[in-house]
């Protein structure tokens, strides 16, 4: 029995489970994707879609797993002694310290296993815990890696306690929960990818419009003008003869769009010839944002130049340039259309 505790062959997952993992990556596609898309067509009920679609899903999934909660809970947990291997304290800000334990389980009838478990200790009953205790823990019978510390054990398991000696179980027992193997993964990524090609599909007339057939045609006028939408969006136009690739151009939009909202908190930036469109994280919302005054607007013209040059797509080519705060990095994308299609050119924003 020792070898079936320290296995971690891959589990097989359940078709049920499996389905809920494609689920789970098509909706994390179709979310990024609406974001995006919804930039670029600038379309806001699209963007805030793509920031509600999560939490949703996660309220969704919440509500229909009580019953196999229920199932879990209603299963009586294995009692057994166990010894201290070993614990270390982490950091907290309140009382309670989380410690880790390594601990030799001794089950009743079965051979002892080695098991890593987090137990919250308060900071006044630490010098309690020592290598070497003996404790009491419970289990699922199916589940011994998800053993627990029982603080308060029955008079029983207390006298137990008192008379034990465990011995220490080699390390090579040491349980832990299975990967859930190669599938699992290759079906989230199956439906991030399918969920983001969904969104792109659904509005590809907007994605793929001709420039001139969207927008009226601009004012000749050398001038620049702000609009700022109660939508949470706001847009900047220069004047004809104007480019934002120009030096210095882009830089002066952005300053001159932070003397009329707080551009600290952008969650989008679309930088077109001579438009540059802003939409704002909405208030209170647990999304990635950024400061636009913090973009390094040099490093546009060169990406805009390279992406004219490198990518065919026809003459003659628009191009818009899109960045997104993502959890981990600012995402610059360059976006390139021509009569034979689009193309694209991602940078890191720094």
């Amino acid at each position: 029995m020792s070898g079936t505790y320290g296995s971690v062959a891959p589990t097989r997952l359940r078709p049920v489970a499996l389905a809920l993992r494609f689920l789970n990556g098509g909706v994390i596609g179709v979310s990024l994707s609406a974001l995006v898309v919804g930039v670029l067509i600038e379309s806001v009920p699209l963007v805030l879609a793509g920031l509600g679609l999560p939490p949703a899903y996660g309220l969704l999934r919440f509500v229909g797993g009580r019953p196999r909660r229920a199932r879990e809970a209603a299963i009586v947990p294995l009692v057994a002694l166990a010894k201290v291997e070993s614990l270390r304290a982490g950091g907290t800000e309140t009382g309670d310290l989380p410690v880790e334990f390594v601990l030799t389980v001794a089950p009743d009838g079965a051979p002892a296993y080695r098991v890593r478990v987090t137990h919250h200790v308060n900071l006044v009953d630490l010098p309690s815990y020592q290598k070497g205790d003996v404790l009491v823990v419970d289990y699922p019978p199916d589940r011994p890696w998800r053993a627990r510390i029982v603080s308060h054990p029955a008079p029983e398991w207390r006298r137990r306690v008192a008379e034990a000696v465990i011995e220490p179980a080699p390390e090579s027992t040491m349980v832990r929960k299975p990967p859930e193997g190669c599938a699992s993964g290759v079906l989230t990524v199956l439906g991030l990818l399918l969920g983001a090609a969904t969104v792109a599909v659904l509005f590809r007339a907007q994605l793929f419009a001709p420039e001139t057939g969207t927008r009226p045609p601009e004012p000749p006028t050398s001038s620049s003008s702000t609009t700022v939408t109660s939508s949470g969006s706001a847009t900047i136009d220069v004047g004809q003869g104007r480019s934002l690739l120009d030096a210095g151009e882009l830089r002066h939009a952005i300053d001159s769009l932070a003397t009329n909202t707080d551009v600290s908190q952008t969650l989008t930036a679309v930088v077109q010839e001579r438009r540059l469109t802003v939409v704002f994280a909405p208030t209170g919302a647990q999304v990635p944002r950024f400061d636009l005054r913090a973009l390094r607007v040099d490093d546009i013209p060169g990406l805009v130049r390279k992406a004219l040059s490198t990518l065919q797509v026809g003459t003659p080519p628009t191009w818009q340039v899109t960045i997104v705060q993502l959890p981990t990095t600012l995402a610059v994308r360059v976006t390139v259309t021509g009569p034979q299609g689009s193309a694209s050119l991602a940078a890191d924003g720094g």
